[in-house]
């Protein structure tokens, strides 16, 4: 379960630290290209997003490499799972039910890491 746990996060970390890195510190004009809801969305939500989800890998990963707090790898990786469902909320308010299919693909992993944080 443990080399199960760190395959997934490592897959969610490399995607979600390259995604929070881009919403943090690149301009509406350059983001747009990629993510076309950020011209509905103010650029301070924008970059919390960003933030939030810096914050999210760090608490999938440090929690279980230092042994301290094990429960927040489960919250982290649940909170992803909330982040997306709301993503593709957004994209479905957006007519976009297309642009769906990697928020349903990260929920997914998102729920087996909220899984296999249990077993710290």
């Amino acid at each position: 379960m443990t080399v199960a746990y760190w395959i997934v996060v490592t897959l969610l970390g490399l995607f979600y630290l390259y995604s929070g890195a881009k919403k943090a510190t690149q301009s509406r004009e350059r983001l747009a290209p990629m993510m076309a809801w950020v011209d509905t969305v103010p650029m301070p939500l924008v970059r919390l997003i960003g933030a939030v989800e810096i914050a999210g890998v760090a608490g999938l990963v440090l929690p279980p490499l230092t042994g301290r707090a094990p429960a927040l790898a489960m919250v982290a990786a649940l909170g992803f799972v909330l982040l997306q469902l709301l993503a593709a909320g957004l994209h479905l308010s957006r007519g976009e039910a297309k642009e769906t299919a990697l928020n349903w693909t990260l929920i997914a992993l998102a729920g087996v890491t909220a899984w296999l944080a249990t077993t710290f």
